[in-house]
């Protein structure tokens, strides 16, 4: 996530924060947004909710974030592709009944 330093500007008497336009769209704020006081931070959320993004503007997204994921290479050489699944798997278990006992109660 980048991190934006903004100031306050003076709004008539009250003072408020100005977002880029890029932001605005991208979130679909056009419109206006809630704000929401979480104790130890602010939400902006705009008013119908997360705006969902392209399959291409994810893949956009998250090469713009030059996150690290080597750590998830080594998951591929697991070696669950070489096991011989020879066993069926398991039938999950039913509740157990009421017992006789507690029946004629």
């Amino acid at each position: 996530m980048k991190a934006t330093t903004i100031t306050l500007a003076q709004i008539g008497n009250s003072r408020g924060i100005r977002l880029p336009a890029g932001l605005i769209q991208k979130y679909g704020f056009e419109q206006g947004m809630i704000l929401e006081d979480r104790g130890h931070e602010i939400a902006l959320v705009a008013p119908s909710g997360p705006r969902k993004l392209s399959w291409e503007a994810t893949a956009r997204e998250m090469a713009s974030a030059a996150e690290d994921w080597s750590e998830w290479d080594a998951t591929g050489a697991d070696g669950l592709e070489n096991i011989p699944w020879t066993e069926p798997a398991p039938k999950p278990k039913r509740p157990a009944s009421k017992t006789k006992a507690c029946r004629k109660k």
